[in-house]
């Protein structure tokens, strides 16, 4: 069905804005001749469909259609039916979509059941899409279930875990950001692309900038089969981290955005455009900006969902800007770690959160954002030797001498622990004399993490939050600087991009040992895998939350089997101290 620009894409425009919800031929009162089909037009589903910000009376329902004639607006028929033969739709309407929203189709499915499954499919003409399968939260229930996920990135490795993640019955999947990469064909984890059959398109190959170049992006991934499949199979809640963008975004620029790729703010807004066209959210505001919601699960669950990356942060701190002649300036980084004005969130955005944690009568707070939560803080020294590795190519013999010092120190560690008397001073001080590794996490913004905590003490409620952001799988306990226990966190490792085990060059005979000495030398954490690509799996019910961390052997040959040797599970009851010693999982 094909038509030139007509005042239909004008009311689009103007009251909805880019990347807003379809608008529905009953709305605009329009539906002439110039709506029918052409038999010389033909449109294929080639990203299949998908679904998301499920609530307990409606979803998002999703899909983008490739057009013969890209100067062609198109009206789509969605059903959403209780069978996947569609013999019982119970809706059905028509929207419009044109090349000013890149031909993609976004529809909040109202009036649903709660707690009930549906199937969804899109047609044009004689074309059919992939019949989709989604599903309403509860108004009460007894157990929830989510897939939790992160970091997909295209050239680096084959998308095993989302086909992995498919296979679940879970109520939904959370994928915390980076869903796609900015970078060029000779950018980031890209070294294996051609012999894996996944390099980048040649007119989409290099540094994505403006609305065209991260509509293809999105398009690449999303003929991707294995992410097709999941989002055929489930519901998606999502939240953007920096890749969507550049990387280490934060308000006003971003580590990978330089002067000479244009101004930061006309990117951002290009980015934000097609990530709002491409991904089953619903939007919030006209701006397309504020993507910080929530979900209940009947009384069960409460998810939260954060920015906590493009909407208010504050510029990340460098350790290098405070480096001088005799070694880190540690009173000036000190005072501009600790000043109160930094934000992470944005103080409307934390005042909302603060907000909906005290109003919440749920089981279970959850807090679904991107990055670490917990204080990673190593001992100074290990710091100096892991930044001089990961800078560097590293020789052997530094990698040898870094494998000593981590010896030392796990030892000095373990004797601290047991109240060793004679430890000296300067041993002491090798293993106490600590910093925050990771700069880009909640470790660079001291105060505003110090006043959630102060807020979950004051209400006497602990928190269950879920990351991603490091391609590595963490679990800590969280700790106010008063030594409050106020939640755990559970971060899942990445789809396909390279973990530790890329930049430190840990050899896999090491790797255990090295993942002992992390999670003796950082006091909150209490698990880590640093080589393996995977997603977390985490349960609810009214007395306990279990997770399970699940890992693929390759994500870089022609078959992959789930390795069952390194799954783990760890097991929490009300008070979310673990109930049981983290175990594998035969």
């Amino acid at each position: 069905m094909t038509a030139k620009i007509s005042r239909r894409e004008l009311i689009q425009k103007s009251l909805f804005g880019f990347g807003a919800l379809s608008l529905s031929v009953g709305f605009t009162g329009c539906n002439d001749s110039s709506d029918q089909e052409t038999s010389a037009l033909h449109v294929n589903f080639d990203h299949g469909v998908a679904s998301g910000d499920p609530l307990q009376d409606r979803v998002i329902l999703w899909t983008r259609l490739t057009p013969s004639d890209l100067s062609a607006r198109l009206q789509v028929t969605w059903q959403i039916a209780l069978d996947s033969q569609f013999k019982q739709i119970i809706k059905s309407d028509k929207v419009i979509t044109s090349a000013s929203q890149d031909f993609t189709v976004k529809v909040d499915a109202t009036g649903l059941t709660a707690n009930q499954s549906y199937f969804y499919r899109f047609v044009f003409g004689d074309k059919i899409s992939p019949v989709g399968q989604t599903k309403t939260l509860p108004t009460s229930t007894s157990t929830v279930s989510f897939a939790v996920c992160s970091c997909s990135n295209y050239p680096a490795g084959y998308f095993y875990v989302y086909r992995e993640m498919a296979k679940q019955n879970v109520d939904v999947v959370i994928h915390l950001g980076d869903y796609i990469y900015e970078y060029g064909a000779d950018g980031y984890a890209t070294e294996d692309a051609a012999k894996l059959g996944r390099t980048l398109p040649t007119d989409n190959n290099k540094e994505i900038i403006k609305l065209d170049d991260y509509r293809k992006r999105y398009a690449l991934y999303r003929t991707d089969k294995d992410l097709q499949a999941l989002h055929h199979r489930h519901p998606f809640i999502v939240i953007w981290d920096d890749h969507e963008l550049a990387n280490d975004t934060w308000r006003e620029g971003a580590e990978n955005h330089q002067a000479n790729e244009g101004p930061f703010l006309d990117r951002k807004l290009a980015a934000l455009q097609a990530y709002f066209e491409w991904m089953p959210i619903r939007p919030i505001d006209d701006q397309h900006i504020k993507i910080y919601r929530q979900f209940d699960f009947g009384n069960l669950v409460q998810l939260t969902m954060l920015d906590t990356r493009i909407i208010a942060r504050d510029k990340q701190l460098d350790y290098a800007d405070y480096m001088t002649a005799n070694g880190l300036n540690a009173a000036k980084f000190q005072a501009d770690l600790t000043n109160p004005a930094r934000t992470l969130m944005g103080y409307t955005q934390r005042d909302w959160l603060l907000g909906k944690l005290q109003q919440s009568n749920a089981t279970w707070n959850v807090l679904g954002q991107q990055i670490l939560m917990a204080k990673m803080l190593i001992p100074t020294e290990l710091l100096l030797s892991l930044a001089a590795i990961v800078s560097g190519n590293p020789s052997a013999e530094a990698l040898n001498q870094m494998n000593t010092q981590i010896t030392e120190l796990v030892k000095l560690k373990i004797r601290l622990q047991q109240g060793d008397p004679t430890l000296t001073p300067q041993e002491k001080a090798r293993v106490q004399t600590v910093a925050p590794y990771n700069l880009d996490a909640w470790d660079g913004y001291f105060v505003e993490r110090e006043i959630l905590y102060g807020t979950l003490a004051q209400l006497n409620k602990k928190v269950v939050v879920l990351a991603g952001d490091t391609h590595n799988a963490w679990s800590s306990n969280l700790y106010s600087k008063d030594g409050a226990f106020v939640g755990v966190e559970l971060a899942t490792s990445s789809i396909s991009s390279p973990g530790l085990e890329k930049y430190l060059s840990i050899p896999l005979a090491q790797l255990q040992q090295f993942e002992f000495a992390f999670t003796t030398l950082i006091d909150e954490l209490n698990y880590c895998n640093l080589n393996q690509r995977g997603y977390l799996i985490v349960q609810f019910d009214e007395t306990r939350v279990q997770s399970q961390w699940i890992y693929v052997d390759s994500i870089k040959k022609a078959e992959y089997v789930v390795d069952t040797a390194r799954q783990y599970q760890l097991s929490f009851d009300k008070s979310l101290l673990p109930v049981k010693t983290a175990q594998q999982v035969a």
